[in-house]
């Protein structure tokens, strides 16, 4: 497979000393970036199908979520996808399926692969780097769950999102989306989204704060490039504790529980170099080193 080129239609640049590169799902060092730099770019590349969702990608991206959650030295993921599509969703000419249903029973054999792929979704939030999802064209689906299950969403202009399950004879709540999407827009317009199955263009999308911002398609991965670059300017440990605790705040029942989590992780941050070295760094008037020792 050729190497893909930096651009609107390709968003990485191979670099297999990274991590070992996969057919369908590759994880690279961002382009012009040493592996210590911290950024890595994990893209979809079934450019052909909109980057859906078949066995093989489904495999692959369980194993470069792993692989980045082993990569010491990585500080932030762009997740993004090859082509003209960042994940059209489930592949319904190739879909996910269990090789043993016949052996185990076709409701067995069913659930294991919903959950194989659901599983995908708290892989991803539960990293401790932040995930920021590059969107280019469409999301729809499952597409729209890992954009969901990102950090941050920055939507190119010719991108487009929608619950895709309930145009094909299912429920619209599936693999998270349910859960993730009335806390990013709320539940009415949830709702909407869910049970009409309608397309929402990255304009909508930006208004009803299901992204972050929309950019020109050309500047989409160097919009996703600069917000990386201001992540990693900080401490590690602070951006980890960070994460970890908005993910948990989704979740606690009280303003008292999310302060009790919140001077837990602070003090556990006192406890690295970062806070002495941003004090000199300060006094020196220089940037600081952050470590996250």
């Amino acid at each position: 497979m050729a190497d893909p080129a930096v651009g609107p239609d390709s968003a990485v640049v191979h670099n297999s000393a990274v991590v070992p590169n996969s057919a369908v799902v590759h994880v690279s060092a961002a382009p012009g970036e040493d592996g210590g730099a911290g950024i890595r770019i994990l893209q979809l590349d079934r450019p052909d199908r909109l980057n859906a969702m078949n066995n093989e990608l489904i495999d692959e991206l369980h194993q470069a979520i792993e692989s980045l959650r082993n990569d010491g030295s990585a500080r932030v993921v762009i997740l993004t996808g090859s082509g003209r599509g960042f994940c059209a969703g489930l592949d319904l000419m190739d879909p996910p399926q269990g090789a043993d249903a016949k052996e185990r029973g076709r409701v067995r054999s069913s659930m294991d692969t919903q959950q194989r792929i659901a599983s995908l979704v708290p892989a991803l939030a539960n990293l401790q780097i932040p995930v920021i999802a590059a969107v280019n064209g469409a999301a729809s689906g499952g597409g729209l769950a890992l954009a969901l299950a990102s950090d941050i969403r920055i939507a190119a202009a010719s991108a487009k999102f929608n619950v895709a399950f309930v145009r094909v004879g299912l429920s619209g709540c599936d693999i998270g989306v349910s859960w993730l999407l009335p806390r990013l827009i709320g539940a009415s317009a949830a709702f909407e989204l869910l049970l009409t199955g309608r397309l929402v263009g990255a304009e909508e999308a930006d208004r009803i704060g299901l992204v972050t911002r929309t950019v020109p398609d050309e500047d989409l991965m160097e919009s996703a490039l600069e917000t990386a670059r201001l992540i990693c300017g900080n401490s590690p440990t602070g951006i980890w504790m960070t994460k970890e605790v908005m993910w948990s705040q989704l979740e606690v029942n009280s303003l008292a529980a999310g302060i009790d989590l919140e001077n837990r992780t602070q003090i556990m941050c006192t406890f690295t170099s970062d806070l002495g070295e941003a004090v000199t760094a300060f006094a020196e008037k220089r940037p600081p080193r952050f470590t996250g020792k």
